[in-house]
């Protein structure tokens, strides 16, 4: 007969100061990203005649479909990091709610998950971007360069 091996996992203690550092990290990384998918979006209009072109169409495409759906899951993801950092008071209210705190790390750790995901994603279509930007700027200097 044989024993079952038994899976351990290691979970990080989270205190509350730490949850609370991460919570405001990312609302300020997430308000800062709003804000420059605003940049975002007027870098595309000032380039728009450029990027239809039948060559570049395609993959702009793509990109501002990519930018269009980061734009809204940011916009989801501000007030649950606001509701998150408000139902921090559990973990420092002094009274023993030992269900209701478990909850708060779990959500945190998911949350932890969430948004490094997110931000991933965020790069690299903002590498996808500006490698596509650089590509055009660098061939409008050519054909200006050939006239």
């Amino acid at each position: 007969m044989k024993t079952p091996q038994k899976e351990f996992q290691y979970v990080e203690w989270l205190s509350a100061e730490v949850m609370h550092t991460a919570s405001r990290n990312w609302l300020s990384e997430l308000l800062f990203v709003k804000d420059e998918q605003l940049f975002f979006d007027d870098l595309i209009k000032s380039y728009t005649l450029d990027l239809i072109d039948s060559k570049h169409f395609p993959k702009s495409q793509k990109i501002v479909k990519q930018l269009a759906d980061l734009q809204k899951e940011t916009d989801k993801l501000i007030p649950i990091i606001k509701k998150h950092e408000i139902g921090l008071e559990i973990m420092v209210n002094k009274i023993d709610e030992l269900e209701e705190e478990e909850n708060y790390k779990n959500e945190h750790r998911k949350l932890i998950v969430l948004v490094a995901e997110y931000f991933e994603n965020y790069k690299t279509v903002k590498k996808l971007l500006y490698k596509l930007i650089k590509g055009v700027i660098k061939e409008k200097k050519q054909k200006l360069l050939l006239q």
